[in-house]
């Protein structure tokens, strides 16, 4: 009878690896890379200035800030939460910063810890709403988008804050540190994002959070049940949320010079559509920071190429709502 087992089990084994890997998160993942590539050939075809070393370093510039907000949200859509005030608490991170270190006279160290503190609170608060008071996050968030808006005008007074020319701030984000001669200068800004990626990958898979926020993700009432404070966890997950998009704020004041408080609302959806494509699942439970970093890209490179082409702004938030929708198709057709 073994022996029969055997032979009626063997042949299905491969038939069940193929089926796993085509439920597997990792086949997201290469779809998005693919993807990706298949938009630097067609738009490096498209137009001799897409290839160009000065665009390239835009791409580089405008991923880092979306980046480091896509990594993230990406704990949070884990969860099977969502976040929508990560835009606007980036540019109320950033009118903080400038805040401190043009009005408060503080050093830019102090401002840029204040930038990233600011972030975490406005998070700390999110997760406290959902978890405690049981507020919907798309609820919570949503208020605190409009908080942290208001907060950024308020405070600036309806005007962009400067910083001091020379000051050296704005190395942190257009500065050059590694550099191909003659080829390309890859500035400060994504170097950052490459190791806000890292550290959120070493929290995703290393740590007792990335274990929860996986859990919260599969079945919170089971985690729950087994005796995980899930609202202590899920506080600690939006704060972390926060933090990154605090660093998102301190970079894109970096990167303009300036804090600019009408800016920052409709980042989030670039964001949250890095992680889609990236291979998050919406519903929770699955997700990477390659992924994300790759669906950054993605995005960037889009909108990019999109520009260069001369396609007016309303038909590439078309272009990008439709990938978002075939992005989100195909994983339900993966965990189907």
């Amino acid at each position: 009878m073994q022996t029969g087992t055997l032979q009626r089990n063997t042949p299905g084994a491969p038939h069940t690896t193929t089926r796993s890997f085509w439920r597997s998160e990792a086949l997201q993942r290469i779809l998005a890379f693919a993807a990706l590539v298949v938009l630097l050939i067609f738009f490096s075809l498209a137009s001799p200035n897409f290839l160009q070393a000065r665009n390239i370093e835009g791409i580089f510039l405008s991923t880092a800030v979306n980046g480091i907000l896509a990594v993230g949200v990406t704990f949070v859509i884990i969860t099977g939460g969502i976040d929508l005030s990560i835009g606007t608490v980036m540019t109320f991170s950033a009118v903080i910063t400038a805040k401190l270190v043009t009005e408060a006279g503080m050093p830019i160290p102090i401002g840029i810890i204040g930038g990233v503190l600011t972030g975490g609170l406005a998070g700390l608060i999110n997760g406290t709403v959902i978890s405690r008071m049981r507020v919907p996050p798309f609820v919570a968030t949503l208020g605190m988008l409009y908080i942290a808006k208001g907060l950024s005008l308020i405070l600036s007074e309806l005007a962009p804050i400067y910083f001091e020319r020379g000051s050296g701030f704005t190395d942190l984000a257009t500065g050059v540190i590694i550099s191909i001669p003659g080829v390309i200068d890859i500035p400060n800004a994504v170097l950052i994002m490459f190791g806000m990626a890292l550290i959120g990958s070493f929290v995703l898979f290393r740590t007792v959070l990335g274990r929860y926020t996986f859990a919260l993700g599969s079945n919170e009432e089971a985690a729950r049940i087994s005796g995980v404070n899930t609202a202590r966890w899920k506080i600690i997950v939006y704060t972390l949320t926060g933090l990154f998009s605090g660093m998102a704020g301190v970079m894109i004041a970096a990167r303009l010079n300036s804090a600019q408080p009408s800016l920052g609302q409709g980042y989030e959806l670039d964001a949250i559509a890095a992680v889609v494509i990236g291979g998050t699942s919406l519903s929770g439970g699955e997700g990477s920071i390659v992924g994300t970093v790759i669906g950054a890209f993605v995005i960037s490179v889009l909108t990019n190429g999109l520009r260069i082409l001369s396609v007016p702004q309303e038909w590439q938030m078309v272009l990008t709502g439709a990938i978002i929708i075939v992005a989100v198709f195909l994983d339900m057709i993966r965990r189907r």
